[in-house]
C-alpha cells in the first residue's frame, strides 16, 4: 500500500504563484509515476502533470504546458507542482496520484492510477 499527502494548496491572485507538494510512504519501490489531478465543481476530474519516478520523463496538460513544472526530490518519493502565472481557471481541488509501473500510452489518465491523496484546494481570484 501507498499513503499520499498533499501540503501547499492556498488562495492566490491570478497571476500568482504557488507550489504544491505530495509525499509518498509505505512500498513506494512499487511506484512507477506520481502525477497530479484536479477537480472543479462541476467538471470532471483532469490530468494536470505527471513524472515517471524511474527515468523523471514528464507529461503535461496543454492547458498548464509553459506555467506549471512537475518534479521530484531526490528520494523521488516525493514530488512538487510548480505553479506560476496562475489564472482563475485553474481554481480546483488538487489531488497527487501514484501509478505502478509499466508504459502507459496516456500517463494522464487517472484510470491508470492505484491511489490517491485526500486533495489540496487551490482558489485563483481575478
Amino acid at each position: 500500500q501507498v499513503q499520499l499527502v498533499e501540503s501547499g494548496g492556498g488562495s492566490v491572485q491570478a497571476g500568482g504563484s504557488l507550489r504544491l507538494s505530495c509525499a509518498a510512504s509505505g512500498y513506494t519501490p512499487s511506484i512507477g509515476y506520481m502525477g497530479w489531478f484536479r477537480q472543479a465543481p462541476g467538471k470532471e476530474r483532469e490530468g494536470v502533470a505527471t513524472i515517471s519516478t524511474g527515468g523523471g520523463y514528464t507529461w503535461y496538460a496543454n492547458s498548464v504546458e509553459d506555467r506549471f513544472t512537475i518534479s521530484q526530490a531526490n528520494a523521488k518519493n516525493t514530488v512538487y507542482l510548480e505553479m506560476n502565472s496562475l489564472k482563475p481557471e485553474d481554481t480546483a481541488m488538487y489531488y497527487c496520484a501514484a501509478a505502478r509501473g509499466g508504459w502507459y500510452s496516456l500517463p494522464l489518465d487517472a484510470a491508470n492510477y492505484n491511489y490517491w491523496g485526500q486533495g489540496t484546494q487551490v482558489t485563483v481570484s481575478s
